[in-house]
């Protein structure tokens, strides 16, 4: 069951990833091998440097209280995101990468100075450091509750690199509008229902 808890939490984290190259999709931009790579490699390393984070803070309390704490983290983070979701809703003509209050409007990110339509390496950076920020909470809550960081790591490096490839190819489909509008509410599901999994468990 670790397994499956560790796949679905990171298709939940890689649903930006997976809007972001939906909308690369619909923009015509190419993502070559380098920048695929260097996305895949700065997200799957954040998810890792956090998981390893909110382990360490499991030495300073007991195992069943880290688990109730990292559980209840990720029904917060749940919560917040499926009301954020609603709450950007109501706001007209705001197109934006994710659903957190903070994120930047999905044109400033996919701004393309590059005529030829393919991904620099600056902005494959600046790109994968803000899905990575985006992350962080969830990767720490997740160790907290007792979610394997290997395992979750490989998960992460895996869905990542599909989340990029499938996105690609529906942001040159009629379904592009779907997945991207949806994307936020469905990651805010996904995370409340395993945090409360994870209180059950």
């Amino acid at each position: 069951m670790n397994l499956i808890t560790a796949i679905l939490l990171s298709i939940s984290a890689n649903l930006d990833t997976f809007t972001v190259a939906t909308s690369y999709g619909i923009k015509k931009i190419r993502l070559s091998f380098l920048p695929l790579f260097l996305i895949t490699t700065i997200t799957t390393a954040g998810t890792f440097i956090s998981m390893c984070f909110g382990a360490s803070i499991t030495n300073y309390i007991s195992a069943d209280m880290a688990a109730l704490v990292g559980s209840l983290m990720l029904v917060g983070i749940g919560i917040y995101m499926i009301v954020d979701y609603y709450k950007n809703t109501k706001i007209e003509g705001c197109d934006c990468i994710c659903n957190e209050s903070n994120c930047k409007p999905l044109e400033t990110m996919l701004e393309n100075e590059n005529k030829s339509n393919e991904l620099t390496l600056k902005e494959s950076i600046t790109l994968s450091l803000a899905l990575t920020i985006n992350n962080l909470g969830i990767g720490v809550a997740a160790s907290i509750a007792g979610i394997s960081i290997y395992l979750n790591t490989i998960c992460t490096f895996i869905i990542t690199i599909l989340s990029l490839i499938l996105g690609l190819a529906i942001g040159n489909s009629y379904l592009s509008k779907i997945f991207g509008k949806y994307a936020g509410l469905a990651s805010g599901i996904i995370i409340l229902i395993l945090g409360l999994y994870e209180c059950f468990l």
